[in-house]
């Protein structure tokens, strides 16, 4: 029987053949773990995201730096991996060069289901690498106050 949106072949994945952001290059790159300033995102602070490259082939090379971020307990489903920002940087051959995002606020908004522009409370992931597929997270708590009232109910 035809099913109109599978791909009728048993032995072929039905994931991407190449990631976003995937690309080939004369030389290798290595990331170092991901440095997060701080756990807590506090309102009108910002978090800062670093992380060390360094270019371990034989060449000079550009990388590009991917930054995605992931609200993990929204109240509307959100994108499993956001593009938030990236980098495009030049190594030369055994060079290492410090990467850093800033993460704010108006980073973190999106459209409700009410089609307000806010943010809310909450666990969130933060990725960074070359691609969409292989990345390396970390996870922060925002701790940005409602503009409405919230009560808290204890049982």
């Amino acid at each position: 029987m035809f099913n109109r949106y599978t791909s009728n072949y048993l032995e072929d994945s039905n994931e991407l053949l190449y990631p976003f952001g995937y690309g080939l290059s004369y030389t290798h790159f290595q990331y170092d773990d991901m440095v997060l300033s701080s756990n807590v995102l506090k309102k009108g602070e910002n978090l800062i995201i670093s992380v060390i490259v360094t270019n371990e082939g034989d060449y000079d090379g550009c990388e590009v730096v991917q930054l995605y971020l992931h609200d993990i307990y929204a109240d509307v489903v959100r994108p499993v991996k956001e593009l938030k920002n990236f980098k495009r940087i030049f190594l030369k051959k055994g060079e290492s060069r410090e990467v850093r995002f800033v993460i704010t606020e108006e980073d973190l908004k999106f459209y409700n289901s009410n089609l307000q522009y806010v943010y809310e409370l909450g666990d969130f992931e933060v990725m960074v690498r070359t691609n969409s597929r292989n990345v390396q997270s970390k996870t922060f708590f925002c701790r940005i106050a409602f503009t409405r009232p919230s009560c808290i109910i204890f049982m």
